[in-house]
């Protein structure tokens, strides 16, 4: 092995050793908040915008009292039809619910969550991928009727 060899080899040996330290390092000991999005994340995600939003007019469900409005006790299914693509279906309440549904592509998965009102007052808010025509459960907390908006953002 040439002396160039060896110096490139312990150059690179300096840099895997530096990166590693450096990744490590750039943990900590809190939880996190696993919804936010942070620097380099957070830029790359503005290079590709938003996904676009499920069309309000493409959701179906027994519990409309009218379009993109749904007012239940309990529990309500709603059939979104197939998107064309990965799409994020917006769901908005004044109120705390539960939402149930497949996750996209093939993953054979159920994802459940259970949205609270933002701090400022915004509301609970549930975005759901969607990638092709699928049921979303919605579930709300108690005996009282919910009334949950299908929304475009």
């Amino acid at each position: 092995m040439s002396g160039r060899q060896k110096a490139l080899l312990g150059v690179l040996a300096v840099l895997l050793v530096a990166l590693f330290v450096v990744a490590v390092g750039a943990g900590r000991d809190d939880r996190g908040d696993p919804g936010a999005r942070h620097g380099l994340v957070d830029r790359l995600g503005a290079l590709g915008g938003e996904r676009a939003a499920v069309d309000p007019g493409t959701v179906s469900a027994d519990c409309f009292e009218e379009p993109g409005r749904l007012v239940f006790s309990g529990s309500c299914e709603l059939r979104v039809a197939d998107p064309g693509g990965l799409r994020t279906l917006v769901l908005r309440s004044a109120a705390r619910f539960t939402v149930t549904a497949p996750a996209p592509g093939d993953a054979d998965l159920t994802i459940r969550d259970e949205v609270e009102p933002a701090a400022d007052g915004t509301g609970a808010v549930a975005k759901v991928a969607v990638d092709e025509a699928t049921v979303v459960g919605v579930r709300c907390p108690g005996l009282g009727s919910c009334t949950v908006v299908v929304a475009t953002s």
